[in-house]
């Protein structure tokens, strides 16, 4: 439920954030080539490359964390959530850019959904494996010592003969 709630949360921030009209004279073309803005990033600068490439990285990376959150399964084939993690992602990311063609001053650029992609991408990568680890170590503690597995053994103590009820015969 907690990890519903923050992804909801992070959701509504973005849609605050990505889906305000902007106050401008003129709106740049929409970017429909692959890697053109990046590049357009790059002659700008390294600082002012590595601010706004970051930007687009971080906007949606908390996705890569709170969607397998969401799920709450701790074990599960990190390839398979890697893949439904980005894929997710990616469609949020389109939904945003989409989204914006319809708020005044905001135009689509599809590098702004490769890199929102790889963002979630890397914040799965680098976080979740070792989260479910952490938690699947957690969660074995709590079950052996919930079952009572300590390291003291228990001696057996002989019982005594099998009792017999009189005048009960044995079966022949």
């Amino acid at each position: 439920m907690t990890g519903f709630l923050l992804l909801l949360a992070h959701v509504l921030c973005v849609a605050w954030v990505a889906l305000r009209p902007r106050d401008v004279a003129w709106v740049t073309a929409p970017n429909l080539t692959p890697f053109a803005g990046i590049r357009a990033y790059l002659l700008l600068g390294p600082a002012e490359a590595a601010w706004r490439i970051g930007k687009e990285l971080l906007l949606l990376a908390p996705l890569g964390v709170l969607l397998p959150m969401c799920d709450g399964r701790l074990k599960v084939s990190p390839w398979a959530s890697l893949a439904r993690t980005t894929a997710a992602g990616a469609l949020v990311s389109l939904a945003v850019e989409l989204l914006q063609t319809a708020v005044p001053g905001q135009v689509v650029d599809v590098d702004s959904v490769l890199l929102n992609t790889v963002g979630v991408a890397l914040a799965h990568v680098l976080l979740v494996p070792a989260g479910r680890a952490r938690l699947r170590r957690r969660a074995a503690a709590r079950s052996g010592a919930s079952r009572g597995s300590s390291p003291v053994r228990r001696r057996s103590v002989p019982q005594g003969p099998t009792p017999t009820i009189p005048r009960v015969g044995i079966a022949p």
